[in-house]
């Protein structure tokens, strides 16, 4: 078995460890004090969602003023710099979109001064598998459809390094689909109303979204990229069972796989002393692993699937480096299309 597929299936176990070693959330240090819970992204989308969700329980946790500051810019680049080099006084988290970062990392993007290997990482809020998604009209049903089709495949995206793009350059390279990738769109939902206008054929996207197109009849589901089928689709195929893969094409599937495992991932800065690190991480624990808070924020459909930090760290690893310089410049010429 592949080594991403191997460290997926010994999360649970490693989960289960960790749980059980959380210390004691318990830490006078952020009694009164104002914890920044910053925001790379504009008010009223999922990250920022999330955070404000999240601060109202660190508040009961820790006793501290939690403030969420939105800083967009860059798809949450220049926040994300900004964080790194952030003083060490344990006084910010934030919720790195930890896909977009990998990929921005591995491919060495112009502008990347963070490293993600660096953060302290509090756990893994959710990880969602991804979906492929056609226009709801579509004469294609399977992913064996889309190979058989004579025409070119318009998939539609966000910017480059976004999920919906660079997912669909992953997709199409692995199947060796004929495609024609339009980035631009304003986020996923733009995305998916062009599929429902028949002015794209397809879309890669997260599975809570996927859910929402799918449901509002604004798109069909054709397959899970994934080993695992998803909890939202359970009838679906993945698409180890609707294709037979050679290694180099399921490479290409498990690495995409161990990338958006990574997930919207909660960090300190680099800098935070290791023991307030552990009181926010025990925090994290406590509040994630909380049944109640799990079931308030799927009422308002977001999604807490909880990894503990070691987790974390260990999916930021795979993701960044189980990669060859050979098998980046790869991904590189297949997401952006040149071969720096």
């Amino acid at each position: 078995m592949r080594k991403f597929a191997m460290l997926a299936a010994a999360g649970g176990i490693a989960a289960a460890a960790a749980m059980a070693a959380q210390p004691a959330a318990a830490d006078d240090y952020y009694k009164g004090k104002t914890l920044k819970f910053v925001v790379g992204f504009g008010a009223g989308g999922g990250y920022d969602a999330y955070s404000r969700m999240l601060a109202t329980h660190f508040e009961k946790e820790l006793g501290a003023n939690v403030i969420v500051e939105n800083q967009p810019g860059a798809g949450g680049l220049r926040a994300l710099n900004r964080f790194q080099r952030a003083p060490a006084d344990g006084l910010q988290m934030t919720i790195v979109n930890g896909t977009g970062a990998s990929l921005q990392q591995v491919l060495a993007m112009s502008g990347v001064r963070f490293d993600l290997t660096e953060m302290k990482y509090l756990g893994i809020i959710d990880a969602p598998r991804w979906i492929v998604l056609v226009k709801p009209n579509s004469p294609h049903s399977t992913l064996e459809d889309l190979k058989k089709s004579t025409g070119r495949i318009s998939w539609g995206g966000s910017g480059k390094i976004s999920g919906t793009s660079d997912g669909a350059a992953f997709t199409c390279h692995t199947l060796k689909l004929n495609c024609n990738i339009v980035s631009g769109y304003k986020g996923s939902a733009a995305v998916a109303l062009a599929l429902a206008q028949g002015e794209m054929d397809g879309l890669y996207v997260s599975e809570t979204s996927a859910f929402k197109y799918v449901q509002s009849k604004n798109a069909k589901a054709v397959a899970t990229w994934n080993r695992k089928r998803s909890t939202l689709f359970p009838d679906l195929p993945t698409v180890f069972e609707q294709q037979k893969l050679d290694d180099k094409q399921a490479w290409w599937v498990d690495y995409r796989n161990a990338v958006e495992g990574v997930g919207r991932v909660l960090v300190a800065p680099p800098a935070t002393p290791k023991e307030r690190a552990a009181t926010l991480r025990a925090a994290a624990h406590k509040i994630m692993s909380d049944p109640k808070v799990v079931e308030e924020f799927a009422k308002k459909k977001r999604f807490i699937n909880y990894a503990p930090a070691e987790e974390a760290e260990k999916m930021v690893q795979t993701a960044l480096k189980s990669v060859t310089e050979e098998q980046k410049k790869e991904i590189r010429k297949v997401v952006l299309g040149d071969e720096k």
